[in-house]
């Protein structure tokens, strides 16, 4: 019985249809073929029909056979050629009204839906390439031993080599080691042999076939680094040009005057009054000039901040102290501390609410500060009843200011100490009512 099971596990499936086909036919054969030798016939109508008998029994078992297999090995042939990524092969006479059509029919759907995805990944990709090829970035992917695996052609430019060169070799042999192993977002001057300069990188990780890989992205910086220096320079010499000129140009006419006045001969009674008052402008306006320079030092020249640990609500409440024109409502917060410099901050928040009383007076309305704590800072509001922001553009522009007599480095002081502890500044108009709205964020 073991060896039957044996045989009959290693027949195939045709094999098994057959065997079944033929033991539906059998019955029928035997019993024909006996009820014609046990009859009265002669010999030759009995050989004549068992040879018709016998050859419709084998021609029923071969064509079963053959209906039965014939479509499953062109499902078979079909399968087989998605599997090898050939697309184009389709199953003929598959129909709607039986189950074997049905499924020939959805293997050609099948065929064809991969068709059009392979169609769409290679203009995907075809894309991607294109949009790698053009782009003025450097894309290098690295595999888990670090070797190149792809790079566009930024990259080879970088490099001063073919990607035929380079692919497969070591990211310490290219010089990008130092790429992989930096601090994520820091930016690193590097030389390379196609460029050197201030680059950004970025980098990530992805997998392919099982496999974690490196991505890496090189941005020259140098180019928006120098056009960011060339506009600051720009705005500045223009801040520094006009204080220059609204200083040294009655300087000039006052000085004119006085020449015009001494060479007269003989002079006029009140030449001295003349004089004293012209030399008086000459003094005030070189003051003026005396004290935007040392703005501008004091500017320039600010300490990095020595943190301590530092309580937000006394910062605040002698902040607030110092402005004596208004009272100044000081709406408590929570309870909480933070590690800056007290002397900074307090300087920082003593700008924002001279600023703030001073567009309040215009107005006869009022100023309050207060602060909140989040999961990631502690922001602290100053607000204003003035008449709003109307030129937000040059808010932090240094020494640009519309106040009389103002220096205009106030906000952009601020502002320079809130990102020296990792923080921001923001002022904005108030959108229930009048008004500016200072936000001071400070790290935790």
């Amino acid at each position: 019985m073991n060896r039957a099971r044996k045989v009959r596990r290693r027949l195939s499936h045709e094999d098994r249809l057959t065997w079944l086909v033929i033991g539906a036919v059998a019955p029928a054969t035997l019993v024909a073929l006996s009820l014609l030798f046990l009859g009265e016939y002669s010999a030759k109508v009995q050989w004549t029909l068992s040879l018709i008998i016998l050859g419709f029994a084998f021609g029923c078992i071969a064509s079963t056979r053959e209906h039965a297999i014939r479509p499953w090995q062109t499902a078979t042939n079909l399968l087989a050629a998605l599997r090898e990524g050939d697309y184009s092969i389709r199953a003929r006479g598959a129909r709607e009204d039986d189950a074997l059509g049905e499924a020939l029919i959805e293997v050609n759907a099948l065929g064809e839906t991969l068709r059009i995805q392979r169609l769409g990944a290679f203009e995907a990709t075809a894309l991607l390439r294109t949009i790698m090829a053009e782009i003025d970035v450097a894309v290098f992917t690295f595999d888990p031993q670090r070797k190149l695996r792809l790079v566009n052609r930024a990259g080879e430019n970088l490099l001063r080599q073919p990607m035929d060169k380079v692919l497969g070799r070591n990211a310490r042999d290219l010089g990008l080691d130092v790429c992989l192993d930096s601090e994520p977002d820091v930016p690193l001057t590097l030389s390379f042999p196609g460029a050197s300069g201030r680059w950004g990188v970025s980098r990530s990780t992805f997998r392919e076939h099982g496999l974690p890989h490196e991505l890496l992205v090189l941005r020259d910086l140098s180019r928006t680094l120098r056009e960011e220096e060339r506009i600051a320079w720009q705005r500045l010499v223009r801040v520094l040009g006009h204080e220059l000129n609204n200083s040294l140009a009655p300087i000039k006419s006052v000085a004119g005057s006085l020449e015009t006045l001494l060479r007269r001969d003989p002079l006029p009674e009140d030449w001295q009054e003349d004089a004293r008052s012209g030399l008086n402008v000459i003094a005030s306006r070189a003051e003026s000039l005396g004290r935007f320079m040392h703005a501008y030092a004091r500017l320039a020249r600010l300490p990095p901040p020595q943190k301590e640990v530092v309580v937000i609500g006394e910062v605040v409440k002698r902040a607030a102290n110092m402005e004596t024109r208004l009272p100044v409502r000081v709406q408590n917060g929570p309870e909480i501390s933070v590690h800056a410099d007290a002397a900074q901050i307090e300087q920082a928040l003593i700008n924002l609410l001279h600023n703030a009383t001073e567009a309040s007076l215009e107005t006869k309305g009022g100023v309050a500060v207060t602060w909140q704590a989040n999961s990631e800072c502690v922001e602290i509001f100053v607000r204003d009843e003035g008449h709003g922001i109307m030129n937000p553009t040059n808010l932090f522009v240094p020494f640009f200011t519309t106040k009389p007599g103002g220096s205009g480095i106030g906000l952009a002081l601020s502002r320079q100490i809130a990102e020296a502890h990792g923080g921001s500044l923001t002022l904005t108009n108030r959108k229930q009512q009048r008004g500016a709205e200072a936000v001071l964020r400070l790290p935790k």
